[in-house]
């Protein structure tokens, strides 16, 4: 087991270390660039497009194989909003200090754009699979767009298998059995610690019934097939992030005298706490990479921007314009890691756990819990069961929504049957995610999911020239009204279909 924690160790260190937060951090400093900083300059236009059409065109269908757009973010969302947005913010806050905060936003900021350039390409190089459905993700735009370069074929294809192998190793761990043990671990703590000494199997009863109803409930919807996925996502999605919003603007307004000591806090300690005080340079410079690479690591862990896994259900919207489901990337982004983070750390500061002057939490403050603690000093054990409640739902949509992100890979690396036997496995481990210990399968999860972001970034950078001509083609033609051809599709086929619906005007 030591050597098993050393070797992750390692990995970890180079996927979510100097080259990998370079990677991260340039790739998405390169699409806004690139871009013309569209997550800023077309504010409205995208805003209108997304959140302002939830209830007009976003919610229309003109594909029978498709969702929706809105359907799509939703069950996108699904896998999106999950503990990261809650433990994942008081962990990064805990390790890396209030300043960790500012750079969560930084990576939000440019992991928008990423997501926006994932989306653009899972939707240019989507294809129908063997039942008429859509597919697409970054295997695909790695197969068939870097693959189209000159003896870079084998690599587009070694890298499209990489990415598949590393999604579903991620899956197992990030997208389930971690989850799982999370909802485990809280709900049993505070709804049924009576049962917590009666052991079964060499784990409480509590958790072999909170594992046992969990893995019924996700073989309902589960098995019930994509569209039944989407749909529960179209109804649980909204209804949870608004619960969890009101319950962390109460607090807030509980605590609102703190609110100027709390954004001080953030930017005074963006490079960490004051080490240099001390005299020691070399410790106060660890520090400062402590705090942007937790900051940013967690805000990866949030949105997932940058590791191409909600690309597979974008691809899925029946909007032709691959820069109309690019702009749902950004919304995703800016609702997750913006809005959702942002309460959730300005909860974790106000709550009197971690020192403002200093940067540093209290002692004996368990980060796990943090959140439930501070919602806790405010509204009494009603605010913690609240908080239980929502980590609840938001690791039960994770584990949803990963059960289709592998279940698309597994189908691209060896076909629908066995995709549909990945499904069987991956519901079957959700009993065994609630009666594992936790923090060895946290940090192998971690490394898998480095390791899945760096194919999908070497993808998005490969396709730069292309990301431009995509998106100047449709500032071009939508903002400006510029009488050109759409550009759609690298299939000749599908931008022939595409490009005639769309200049009749349905798209």
């Amino acid at each position: 087991m030591n050597t098993v924690i050393r070797i992750n160790d390692t990995i970890n260190g180079f996927a979510w270390g100097t080259f990998g937060l370079l990677l991260l951090l340039g790739t998405g400093l390169i699409c806004t660039v690139i871009t013309g900083f569209f997550q800023i300059r077309h504010i409205r236009h995208w805003l209108g497009k997304t959140f302002g059409c939830v209830n007009r065109e976003g919610r229309m269908i003109n594909d029978a194989g498709s969702l929706s757009q809105y359907r799509a973010f939703c069950t996108a969302l699904c896998a999106t909003i999950g503990t990261g947005n809650i433990a994942g913010v008081s962990t990064a806050i805990c390790v890396g200090g209030p300043g960790a905060v500012l750079w969560m936003w930084i990576a939000a900021f440019f992991g928008m754009m990423v997501k926006y350039s994932e989306n653009v390409l899972g939707l240019y190089y989507r294809r129908r699979n063997s039942e008429g459905a859509w597919a697409g993700g970054p295997m695909y735009y790695l197969q068939d767009g870097l693959g189209s370069i000159k003896h870079c074929r084998p690599v587009g294809r070694l890298l499209g298998v990489l990415f598949c192998i590393f999604t579903v190793l991620a899956s197992f761990g990030i997208g389930n059995m971690a989850q799982i043990n999370k909802i485990t671990i809280n709900f049993g703590e505070t709804f049924l610690g009576g049962m917590n000494d009666d052991l079964f199997m060499g784990a409480p009863k509590a958790d072999w019934l909170i594992g046992m109803i969990l893995m019924l409930t996700a073989a309902v919807i589960i098995l019930g097939g994509f569209r039944r996925l989407a749909a529960v996502s179209e109804k649980l999605i909204p209804f949870m992030s608004i619960a969890y919003i009101i319950g962390c603007i109460i607090v807030i307004l509980l605590n609102i005298s703190k609110l100027p000591a709390i954004f001080l806090s953030i930017f005074r300690f963006a490079f960490g706490p004051d080490a240099i005080v001390g005299g020691a340079a070399g410790t106060a410079v660890q520090i400062a990479f402590n705090t942007i690479k937790n900051g940013c690591k967690r805000g990866v862990f949030s949105n997932e921007a940058g590791l191409g896994s909600s690309v597979m259900v974008h691809s899925n919207s029946c909007v032709r314009e691959p820069v109309r489901q690019g702009m749902w990337g950004i919304a995703e982004v800016f609702l997750d890691t913006m809005v959702i983070c942002t309460l959730t750390a300005m909860v974790v500061l106000g709550s009197g756990e971690i020192d403002l002057n200093t940067g540093l939490a209290a002692e004996g403050v368990n980060d796990a819990t943090l959140v439930a603690r501070a919602f806790g000093n405010f509204l009494g054990k009603p605010g913690e069961w609240f908080v239980v409640i929502a980590i609840t739902l938001f690791a039960f949509t994770t584990v949803l929504g990963w059960s289709y992100y592998g279940a698309k890979v597994t189908e691209y690396l060896l076909g629908g049957i066995c995709a549909r036997i990945y499904r069987i496995a991956f519901i079957v481990l959700i009993i065994f995610g609630a009666v594992m210990e936790s923090n060895l399968a946290w940090d192998i999860s971690d490394t898998f999911n480095g390791l899945m972001m760096i194919p999908n970034l070497i993808g998005l950078i490969v396709h730069i020239p292309l990301l431009i001509k995509l998106t100047r083609n449709y500032i071009d033609r939508r903002l400006y009204g510029k009488d050109i051809m759409p550009l759609l599709s690298f299939n000749p086929d599908i931008q022939r279909d595409a490009a005639a619906a769309v200049l009749k005007g349905v798209d």
